[in-house]
């Protein structure tokens, strides 16, 4: 079964309404990349509170907390991207197995190892920033200043996070 992200209000579009039929595609690209980061957020939350559980090392206490802000941060970004969508008058999925159908690749943790939980976050915190940025330009094009100013706060966001992960993995 697919997760499918269909417009609230299909009637309107085929009436041919002026801004339905004017940026429909648009919008309609713009959508499946929201839901796309969506899904990777809703992921990242999951891998950054199981890192947060998981992880040990010298520095497990900075870490820990650093982790708990992460995880907290990404459910507020899942929940703002999902608005979004919404207010594209686009339905999000449904349930996790629709999410993970949109998901881009993903870097999943493959050992109990600290240097690689934190390099597995690492790389995907930086395909976070670039997906950002894309969706940025994708906004851009449809005329969505609302969306573009928010993919402009999560690609800092993003590279702020992966500097501190860069940093803390050279001391690894």
């Amino acid at each position: 079964m697919h997760a499918v992200v269909m417009p609230m209000n299909a009637d309107i579009e085929e009436q041919g309404d002026g801004l339905a039929s004017s940026c429909g595609d648009g919008v309609t690209r713009l959508v499946k990349h929201l839901v796309m980061l969506a899904s990777m957020l809703k992921e990242l939350e999951t891998q950054s509170h199981l890192i947060h559980l998981n992880y040990e090392g010298a520095n497990f206490l900075e870490l820990h907390a650093y982790l708990k802000e992460r995880y907290e941060t990404h459910l507020e970004q899942f929940d703002t991207v999902a608005e979004e969508v919404r207010s594209l008058d686009h339905f999000m999925p449904m349930c996790a197995c629709g999410l993970k159908e949109q998901m881009p690749p993903f870097q999943n943790v493959e050992s109990y190892d600290g240097r690689s939980m934190l390099m597995a976050y690492y790389m995907n915190i930086e395909s976070l920033g670039y997906l950002a940025k894309e969706i940025e330009q994708v906004a851009a094009e449809v005329g969505a200043p609302d969306v573009q100013n928010y993919m402009a706060e999560l690609v800092g966001d993003a590279f702020k996070a992966s500097w501190f992960l860069k940093s803390i993995l050279r001391g690894c």
